[in-house]
């Protein structure tokens, strides 16, 4: 058995699996230059997983978000004296301590989704009809995508 499978004008195999990838890289980072920029990727990044993970200790954001523990930790301040985040007990363990958003940092994130989508919805609306129904078929797969980047189990 190969590692390629035949569909009508497509040959699936690593090549096409590399240009797919090479494409949808492009693709998000041109979406990311239309997000807004109030704030880093990373402490947007660490919001939003914040909002769909719930409440973690610095050193597991850290590693989330690829930065060391101490970068973390003043990221953490910056957000806390903002608003955005608290510091609470980690009732696992009474020595240490979990990172929460406060409802101001879920309505940041919220709010942000929302903007960046509406960007995204504009650029989806100015295609053709038979493009966008393409993208609509493929949302299984890039849900599965994303599930697997996100460590998932699929």
């Amino acid at each position: 058995m190969t590692s390629e499978m035949e569909i009508p004008g497509k040959t699936l195999g690593a090549a096409a699996d590399a240009e797919l990838a090479e494409t949808l890289y492009a693709l998000l980072s041109a979406m990311l230059r239309h997000r807004p920029r109030e704030m880093s990727m990373t402490s947007s990044s660490t919001l939003a997983a914040l909002l769909s993970d719930g409440p973690m200790r610095v050193t597991a954001l850290a590693a989330r978000q690829g930065v060391t523990q101490p970068t973390m930790t003043t990221l953490v301040h910056s957000l806390e004296r903002d608003g955005l985040v608290v510091r609470m007990p980690d009732p696992a363990d009474g020595r240490a301590t979990l990172v929460r958003l406060t409802d101001a940092g879920a309505e940041l994130v919220r709010d942000r989704r929302r903007q960046y989508a509406e960007v995204v919805a504009g650029y989806v609306r100015m295609l053709p009809d038979g493009r966008r129904r393409s993208l609509d078929e493929a949302l299984p797969a890039i849900r599965a995508l994303e599930t697997l980047m996100r460590g998932d189990p699929a």
